[in-house]
């Protein structure tokens, strides 16, 4: 059993940080396999196509993000109090709050799929294939959202390696299943669509039979019936969601980058150019799974010796946390500078003009990496510790305050170069403001 209130807090990281980096990056498996046989067996087309509908999609994985981390935090200070029944409380409430508005946006989504890939920025001849994924895809996220708030819950109860394996057994699911469905079987659109469809419903059902009948602690429990109780949900998933908030727009903000990014990629460059753009949105969840897991696996410490007072763990976890921030987003950022063309080869031909966008484009686009990582460990310290409001206002800042001028405002004075760095602006003046909010407090303390 893990005592996170005693063993060294660089040990502990490290316990949690290798399986949790590893389950993520498996995790974001399911979306690169996606784009490397929809580019390679269908075209760059079928790439801008799964752009597009892929923006409000995240929307919904924030939803997780923000019910898994909410109840993460609140059940592991219950926990350091004791308060196990409370614990196991809070996290079946937030499995049955994100079923249900999940269940809501499938629903919503699915009424008009024509309607809703026009909205979303779809031209005429992206149409089709846009509607195939829509519909064969979007029902998975009702099981998908059973292994996004899960994983934190697992994770909690001490099993990081298997909250690891609910991430590595459907990645690499999803690689044969679009292989077979793709190739052999030749179902295009509809076949991607359905492998990741496939591989996160079996993430879901993994998490979901741990917790309902092998938990060690945090085991899923029968709510009664009734109004209090259902006053009692509201309230906890209330304070749950208040907590959880900014991991939500963290997560709207790969959305809004997608949706934006799209529209004025059409406006500029056409179909190639979402296609490039495509290509780059591949690789966002990957840096965005590495901030995560450093904010996740620091998060369980951070909380559990918040609530027992004891600070100076709480500020070496922290340490360990930003300075594995930086080493990450160097690397991260070294990648895309020097090796582009292989990075779109992986998805798309490169003698494609859409391939010659991407190339031109990603080392610019790389400007964001570093900060985009250290914003994403800044904001789970914040959480972690129930300081709901700057990590709001931080995750409000880099997801629409700043994102959004800089896509509208960075092309025209530097034109399309503008558009690959409106990300790297956004994150770069984030973290800066991070830095002075932290140096504000140190010289008010």
């Amino acid at each position: 059993m893990i005592d996170l209130g005693k063993e060294p807090t660089g040990r502990l990281f490290r316990q949690y940080f290798v399986p949790t980096l590893l389950g993520m990056l498996s995790l974001c498996v399911v979306t690169a396999a996606d784009g490397v046989f929809v580019g390679q067996g269908i075209g760059s087309e079928a790439v801008a196509a799964v752009n597009i509908v892929w923006a409000p999609m995240m929307f919904m994985v924030g939803i997780g993000l923000m019910l898994g981390i909410g109840c993460s935090v609140v059940a592991s200070i219950q926990l350091s109090h004791g308060a196990v029944e409370k614990a196991r409380r809070n996290v079946t409430y937030a499995l049955t709050a994100g079923t249900t508005l999940v269940l809501l946006y499938v629903i919503g989504m699915l009424a008009s799929p024509t309607a809703t890939a026009y909205a979303l920025g779809s031209s005429d001849s992206l149409l089709p294939l846009a509607i195939d994924y829509l519909v064969f895809f979007t029902p998975g996220l009702i099981l998908n959202i059973w292994g996004m708030i899960g994983l934190f819950i697992v994770r909690l109860d001490g099993s990081p390696r298997l909250a690891m394996w609910c991430n590595v057994i459907p990645g690499l699911l999803n690689i044969l299943l679009d292989y077979i469905f793709i190739f052999p079987l030749g179902w295009g659109m509809k076949g991607a669509a359905a492998a990741t469809g496939i591989s996160v419903t079996v993430g879901g059902l993994m998490a979901l039979i741990y917790l309902a009948r092998y938990a060690r602690t945090l085991r899923l429990i029968a709510v009664p019936v009734s109004l209090d109780s259902l006053k009692a949900m509201v309230r906890s998933v209330g304070y749950q969601m208040r907590i959880g908030v900014s991991a939500f727009l963290g997560e709207s903000t790969i959305a809004m980058l997608m949706f934006v990014g799209n529209l004025v990629f059409m406006r500029y460059l056409g179909d190639d150019g979402v296609a490039a753009w495509g290509v780059a949105c591949y690789y966002c969840p990957f840096f965005f799974m590495i901030g995560n897991a450093i904010a996740q696996s620091a998060q369980p410490i951070i909380s559990y010796n918040y609530g027992l007072g004891a600070l100076d763990r709480v500020a070496s976890t922290e340490r360990v946390a930003m300075r594995t921030a930086m080493v990450f987003g160097v690397a991260v950022t070294a990648m895309f500078i020097f090796f582009p063309a292989e990075m779109t080869g992986l998805f798309i031909g490169t003698e494609s003009q859409a391939a010659r966008y991407a190339i031109e484009g990603l080392p610019w686009f790389a400007s964001c990496v570093i900060f985009y990582i250290f914003n994403l460990t800044a904001i789970g310290y914040f959480q972690s510790v129930e300081r709901v409001a700057p990590s709001v206002w931080f995750a409000l800042m880099r997801g629409c305050l700043l994102l959004v001028p800089s896509f509208v405002l960075l092309p025209q004075v530097l034109g399309v170069k503008g558009i690959w760095l409106a990300i790297g602006v956004s994150e770069l003046l984030t973290a800066l403001s991070i830095v002075g909010y932290f140096l504000a407090k140190r010289a008010g303390s």
